[in-house]
């Protein structure tokens, strides 16, 4: 069975599709067939002017068209559709998504940031992780940063903060808003067993690839701080010369790290480890789970 997710974020839209089969034994794998990203950046607009502009909707519309052709040629059946913080905040948000539909026939669902983190947290990542310890997911987007935190095997909270990637950038996170986050982390993260991260977000990715590090085995907030340093010493130009980064990623992944270092320190973190999940992957999660449980589950 073919599900897709699509996930449109304040700095780039995702299109994610999955391969689910029923292996030996009743358990059900997900196995990523495609994953196609373009970079958007709807934040740029909406964090300066408070909308999205008629040339970014009309990108945004264009490269739904293309995922709608794809998801045909894939054979996908069913699809989840959701957008976070960039059309959270634009006031012709409600607009945007009625020519989407008009266009595309694509429903695409603009969700909270407590909806948000819950829907990473799909993955069930941590459940698979010791009981005995904490765990902090750290999900860093364009616009926001969604934190969901387990103990003793228990979800305590699930919290998003408007600070992001494209909002860090045009200077549209005031101090107050780091201080809010920080008291947050400390007040519910303060009493509990050692903390471990999780990261999602494609930045993380890209520095958790950078490091050469072996899959399973985490980064540490050193490590962390040294790129943080390495990159912002250097010029957007550089960034992308000497790492081989496409602009959209040379110019964001240094606010990116600012938020996990800051996050990992107030949680008193010393390793994050990457496993690769997103928004998507959980978005592809609430879809399989919603189909199971109305029975519209055919393994073909």
């Amino acid at each position: 069975m073919k599900l897709a997710a699509i996930d449109i974020g304040s700095n780039a839209g995702r299109l994610l599709i999955t391969d689910v089969v029923q292996a030996p034994g009743g358990e059900v794998d997900f196995i990523k067939t495609a994953l196609v990203r373009v970079p958007l950046r709807l934040g740029f607009d909406v964090f300066e002017t408070g909308r999205i502009s008629p040339e970014r909707t009309e990108m945004l519309l264009k490269t739904l068209e293309s995922y709608r052709l794809l998801m045909e040629v894939y054979g996908v059946k069913h699809l989840k559709a959701a957008a976070t913080s960039a059309m959270r905040d634009a006031a012709n948000a409600a607009e945007v998504v009625e020519e989407i539909r008009r266009r595309t026939g694509i429903e695409l669902q603009v969700i909270s940031g407590g909806e948000e983190a819950r829907i990473v947290y799909e993955n069930h990542i941590a459940e698979n992780l010791n009981s005995q310890e904490s765990y902090l997911y750290i999900d860093v987007g364009g616009g926001s940063t969604e934190l969901t935190f387990f103990s003793d095997g228990r979800l305590l909270f699930k919290e998003s903060f408007n600070i992001g990637t494209i909002r860090l950038l045009k200077n549209q996170v005031p101090k107050d808003a780091w201080e809010q986050m920080k008291d947050y982390i400390k007040q519910y993260t303060r009493g509990h067993n050692h903390v471990t991260c999780i990261g999602s977000g494609g930045n993380i990715n890209k520095v958790f690839s950078l490091s050469k590090r072996k899959e399973g085995k985490p980064l540490n907030l050193d490590g962390l701080r040294n790129y943080y340093k390495e990159f912002s010493a250097l010029t957007l130009r550089q960034r992308m010369q000497l790492y081989k980064l496409r602009e959209d990623r040379a110019d964001v992944i240094v606010p990116a790290l600012l938020i996990y270092i800051n996050v990992m320190r107030w949680a008193d973190a010393d390793e994050i480890f990457v496993p690769k999940i997103g928004l998507a992957d959980g978005l592809i999660h609430t879809l399989y789970d919603e189909l199971s449980r109305n029975e519209q589950v055919r393994w073909v």
